[in-house]
């Protein structure tokens, strides 16, 4: 269990770096939802690794970073209903 654990959360950082890569080189946005998909999906598996190894402050700071993806997204789904 732990190994996979361990993936889970190594798959979760290299899909935040890679969405901050992309938005770094500008090869997305930062409002697209391909970039707000990546983090929310990073974050999710974070915070499996982290809440299962008892590291509640980064399991945290990735929950955050979920509820900012998910409210990004959702403004983002108002502002092209309203179009």
């Amino acid at each position: 269990m732990d190994r996979s654990i361990d993936a889970i959360g190594w798959c979760g950082a290299i899909i935040v770096l890679l969405a901050y890569a992309l938005v770094s080189v500008r090869k997305v946005e930062g409002d697209s939802v391909s970039y707000q998909v990546l983090n929310l999906s990073g974050a999710a598996l974070l915070v499996t690794n982290t809440v299962y190894l008892g590291a509640y402050p980064s399991a945290f700071v990735n929950a955050i970073w979920i509820a900012i993806g998910g409210y990004a997204l959702y403004r983002r789904r108002g502002q092209q209903a309203k179009v």
